[in-house]
């Protein structure tokens, strides 16, 4: 008797790890904790490593305030491929990828954790490559955005120029 109630809470311990799991990768959350920690106000990523105009500070524009703390930098800095994406992104398309627009799930938890179904991704695309290429800009529902030049590897907060 007491060998079936090992096999039965085994079971139930079972069923609910899956559950926690699908509740997870449906919800766009993550099971891991960050792999770095930081102090507050600083960033993950030397400015240096996204380019001479990196900063992290933010104006007084609400689309400008970085709610991260990711790197930040001008849309004018960005390639020219990712400032017309952002164009596209503010007309509201019509984009040239079936992809763009899609809910983006952070998995990789690099962006602030909100719930899913509140980021979208839209192709950057790279010049010389035949398929999307490995370059997208998330949106958030708070108008906050980011640009991944290593398909979600890294990010920079985009800061909208006026």
């Amino acid at each position: 008797m007491n060998r079936n109630r090992n096999k039965l809470v085994a079971f139930a311990g079972l069923v609910i790890g899956v559950v926690v799991l699908v509740v997870a990768m449906v919800g766009g959350g993550s099971l891991t904790a960050p792999t770095t920690t930081t102090a507050p106000g600083s960033a993950t990523a030397s400015p240096a490593a996204a380019g001479p105009a990196a900063t992290n500070q933010s104006s007084t524009n609400p689309s400008s305030t970085n709610p991260s703390t990711l790197p930040a930098m001008n849309a004018s800095q960005l390639p020219k491929e990712a400032r017309q994406t952002l164009a596209l992104i503010a007309k509201g398309g019509p984009y040239p990828y079936d992809r763009d627009g899609v809910n983006f799930g952070n998995f990789e938890g690099l962006l602030p954790k909100k719930s899913g179904g509140f980021y979208k991704e839209y192709t950057v695309p790279t010049p010389g490559e035949s398929d999307r290429g490995a370059r997208r800009i998330i949106v958030g529902k708070d108008s906050a955005k980011y640009y991944t030049p290593d398909h979600y590897e890294s990010f920079t907060f985009i800061v909208e120029d006026k």
